[in-house]
């Protein structure tokens, strides 16, 4: 049976001419060798030119091939088995709670903002808009209709207290807000005959072919 190879994306007489490469002895036709394999796997891989730094990618291509025997002159740094087999940093996700999930993460940091504000019409404004944000938001995902007292509560709930709406402030009715989003662009969905399908009312899906049109 064949041995694996290491890159089978470069085939296996890559890996052979690889192979024999690591074997010559003399430096200088090594390094001739070197740069025609180079040139061969760039053929091979011309989709690696919308690559940045390509070349680069080829000599590590090159070297990984070679299980880093290969010890040629290569116009970039030499990578090492430990440069591959190192573990990247573990990244640090969120993991601050959100209070209502219906308004997100980017609500709650306006809404903390905007505790910041001095008193005054500006202020007053600024949480107007925000109710109205926290409303539309509310309605996107519960298509129910809601109460602006309801609102009302959650932004002061939420800025614990310090962003009060005014009593007489109308927000977005609630109608309007519903009449915008139905008429938000429908998701189109391809399928895999080449004919489209388009989201209609409670969840349902026609799709449309080109010759037929709806089906």
């Amino acid at each position: 049976m064949l041995p694996a190879l290491i890159l089978p994306e470069y085939g296996r007489n890559i890996q052979r001419m690889v192979d024999f490469a690591v074997t010559v002895q003399d430096r200088e036709e090594r390094n001739r060798v070197a740069q025609a394999i180079i040139a061969v796997m760039g053929q091979l891989n011309p989709h690696l030119r919308d690559v940045t730094d390509f070349k680069h990618k080829l000599w590590d291509h090159l070297f990984i091939i070679s299980d880093f025997k290969l010890d040629v002159d290569s116009p970039y740094p030499k990578p090492t088995r430990e440069t591959f087999q190192t573990k990247p940093d573990r990244i640090n996700y969120p993991s601050g709670r959100i209070k209502y999930k219906t308004y997100g993460k980017v609500a709650e940091e306006m809404i903390q903002k905007a505790i910041g504000f001095e008193e005054g019409e500006e202020k007053e404004y600024l949480i107007e808009l925000i109710a109205n944000l926290l409303k539309k938001s509310y309605l996107t995902w519960n298509r129910d209709s809601v109460a602006d007292e309801v609102i009302a509560n959650h932004l002061e709930e939420l800025s614990g207290g310090k962003l009060v709406l005014k009593d007489l402030t109308k927000l977005t009715n609630t109608t309007e807000i519903l009449a915008r989003n139905k008429t938000a662009p429908v998701p189109v969905h391809s399928n895999k005959n080449g004919g489209r399908r388009h989201e209609g009312k409670h969840g349902k899906f026609k799709r449309h072919n080109k010759s037929n049109g709806f089906i």
